[in-house]
């Protein structure tokens, strides 16, 4: 028997035009569960922007000013580490998710399935109706209704990205900002309202066009599948021994004896795949487009009760279980995922517990050497930087020498305030005694001080001629 392998996505036709899926409006115990896990998500993407602790915005990316807020911890440029260690442990995650659960992550928690599958996909199901009443809407000729119908519905998917792109806006620019700007209006923020428009505009193109291409095509996460995913991996899996049998499927037939026939539970009513959002044949095995949504898992148990026969013919399952019947079991790459992420967690921790809330820089002027005063002392010019990442003013800040005995004149003043979120840096000098040296370059500990509390600790070089070595 010739087998036929597809060598194309599915939703590019022979002649490499769009294949334009409309899906079944699905409905089940998954599709409920689905509903309630987006829902929650969408609430937290919606209201993160606006939720601040200790005065920090819960979720801040602003990369023009290079201010990170992560979960209400700000982040500095002198805290890249720290995003980057974030990142790797996030990316970890997700792999040791994947090597275990398949691409559960993407039918469950990716932003653009849940848009797509629980916003716009249930206005349009509102506003055209089902998979048929769709298809022949997409068919009819562009009378008064299905003119409506297109306004409509393309006028609440602009409205939905505009709303979308104002969210993302606030991630990138805080919220307090993004509310000033609505206050004053567009006209006086044009170099803001153009590229959120830009930005409505891809938002809009997604989701009323591109739709579910972005995860076949565009996102990279779907490609990484195919390298995670292995025999042991749970994914949503058709069981091809029960669904197929001796004989292959069959049709429904009543009071047909399908068990003595040798076929298997399959009806073949395809009604898995009329229900899937990526258009594939669950049947087929394990595709590049599948996204784990679990729609087929419900359409079929709906038509596995309604002839009486047991659900689970497509379900949560791996290769192996279906194939040899083996269970679950947590595999040496799986530990090996496992003990990098808590190896990295333990040191992000440790990290965010040791990192100070007032970060002090002081380095030697480039280009200036040191400078010989009276009575044997020895001068060098420094610049400072400090950086308050709390949002109270931290006040009367001044610098002493902890290693040496010396001092330290400041430019403008002796002491000094570090506005909230904000840096503060000028120029001091230390003047140490020749005898208190020890070489021609000194390590020298400064402390910082808010008034007579020690807030920070750092360390700098301190140049002096060899003569005094």
């Amino acid at each position: 028997m010739e087998e036929n392998f597809r060598d194309s996505i599915g939703t590019i036709t022979k002649e490499g035009k769009r294949a334009w899926i409309y899906p079944k409006k699905p409905s089940g115990q998954f599709y409920k569960y689905r509903k309630y896990v987006s829902y929650v998500l969408l609430l937290f993407l919606f209201a993160s922007p606006f939720i601040k602790i200790k005065g920090h915005q819960f979720l801040l990316f602003n990369v023009v000013e290079r201010r990170f807020n992560i979960f209400g911890f700000p982040f500095w440029p002198q805290d890249f580490h720290l995003v980057v260690i974030s990142m790797i442990i996030a990316v970890i995650f997700i792999a040791l998710f994947t090597v275990a659960y398949g691409r559960i992550f993407c039918g469950w928690i990716c932003p653009q399935t849940i848009f797509m599958e629980m916003v716009f996909r249930r206005i349009e199901y509102w506003i055209d109706g089902d998979r048929g009443a769709q298809t022949r809407l997409d068919k009819a000729p562009w009378n008064a209704k299905k003119i409506w119908k297109r306004s409509l519905k393309w006028t609440i998917f602009f409205v939905i990205s505009f709303l979308i792109a104002n969210v993302f806006l606030a991630y990138l620019i805080g919220s307090d900002k993004l509310i000033a700007y609505i206050t004053d209006g567009p006209m006086a923020h044009m170099g803001t309202m153009v590229p959120l428009l830009i930005f409505t505009g891809v938002f809009y193109f997604i989701f009323a066009w591109f739709r579910e291409q972005v995860c076949i095509i565009a996102c990279p996460y779907g490609r990484l599948q195919g390298v995670l995913l292995d025999n042991k991996s749970i994914v949503v899996a058709y069981d091809h021994k029960r669904g197929e049998g001796e004989a292959g499927r069959k049709k429904f037939r009543k009071n047909e004896d399908r068990d003595a026939l040798g076929h298997g539970d399959c009806i073949d009513c395809f009604q898995c795949v009329n229900v899937c959002p990526t258009g594939i044949d669950i049947r087929n095995g394990t595709q590049l487009e599948c996204v784990n949504c679990t729609a087929c898992i419900d359409e079929c148990d709906h038509i596995m009760e309604s002839i009486n026969k047991p659900v689970g013919l497509i379900r949560y399952a791996s290769e192996d279980e279906i194939n040899k019947k083996e269970k679950f079991k947590f595999t040496a790459r799986m530990k090996g995922y496992t003990a990098v992420l808590f190896v990295l967690t333990g040191i992000l921790i440790g990290m965010l517990f040791l990192r100070n809330e007032l970060e002090a820089n002081i380095l030697r002027l480039p280009g200036q050497l040191y400078e010989r005063k009276d009575n044997n002392i020895i001068s060098n010019v420094y610049t400072y930087k400090l950086v308050n990442k709390t949002t109270s003013d931290v006040t009367d800040v001044s610098f002493k020498l902890l290693s040496h005995n010396g001092e330290i004149k400041m430019v403008s003043h002796e002491s000094f305030t570090v506005p909230a979120e904000e840096l503060a840096e000028g120029t001091l000098f230390i003047e140490i005694n020749a005898s208190a040296l020890t070489g021609d370059k000194d390590r020298l500990k400064i402390g910082v001080y808010s008034g007579d509390k020690l807030i920070e600790t750092t360390v700098t070089q301190f140049l002096a001629p060899r003569s005094y070595n």
